[in-house]
């Protein structure tokens, strides 16, 4: 396969939103998910995000990255306001609502209503979840960083509560996404359904990975 070289000159020559495009799908897979917010006075706001990242297990946190505030984020302002958001997985079934979130709607316009997912209250948590939606979490902003570099923010959280399928659930703590139905993405705007090749065993010198099995059920 014939291969395209190209500079950091060659990049910063692109095309504004051709380069976003390139480097974007650079990273290869990414998580994507539906933040859900709800802002002091109600509102609520519902903004796909494909920037989630892991952070550490002990406390449970992950962070995602916020564009530059330079306009109104929606997202970003109720966090800030509240402390309080969701995350909730996709799945095939309602991948193209998720996309449509990232139109400009208004802040007095709720995602939710204008995309037809549905709004779900639980544990007495302010912020809203996808009722569509099998991997749930309620999260809490711990910190916001700044990138100096290019204005992003890097929002880091907490994760205070969990609902996920039993039988997604394994004996050994994995979540087997792929039965639970989340979708990924690659880019901007291209969404993926997966295909499990294995899961190995912890790797250890001189020793070969064995298969695990997943079961069904848990």
């Amino acid at each position: 396969m014939n291969k395209k070289e190209l500079s950091i000159d060659d990049i910063m020559c692109m095309e504004q939103r051709y380069r976003a495009a390139f480097i974007n799908s650079l990273g290869g897979f990414k998580s994507v998910a539906l933040v859900g917010t709800r802002s002091a006075g109600g509102q609520t706001n519902l903004a796909i995000f494909n920037s989630l990242f892991h952070l550490g297990a002990n406390p449970p946190l992950f962070g995602f990255v916020v564009r530059p505030d330079s306009v109104e984020r929606h997202t970003l302002a109720n966090i800030l306001e509240t402390g309080q958001f969701t995350v909730n997985h996709i799945r095939p079934d309602f991948y193209r609502q998720a996309h449509q979130t990232s139109a400009r709607y208004g802040a007095d316009a709720s995602e939710f209503e204008a995309v037809g997912l549905t709004e779900l209250y639980r544990n007495g948590w302010q912020a809203p979840f996808v009722a569509e939606s099998e991997v749930q979490i309620a999260g809490e902003l711990v910190r916001r960083v700044d990138i100096a570099e290019n204005g992003a923010i890097i929002l880091v959280c907490k994760i205070l509560f969990v609902s996920v399928p039993e039988t997604c659930l394994q004996p050994d703590g994995y979540i087997d996404l792929e039965a639970a139905g989340t979708v990924t993405c690659s880019g901007l705007d291209s969404y993926h359904t997966t295909n499990r090749l294995a899961r190995l065993s912890y790797a250890k010198p001189d020793i070969d990975p064995i298969e695990i099995a997943v079961t069904n059920g848990g």
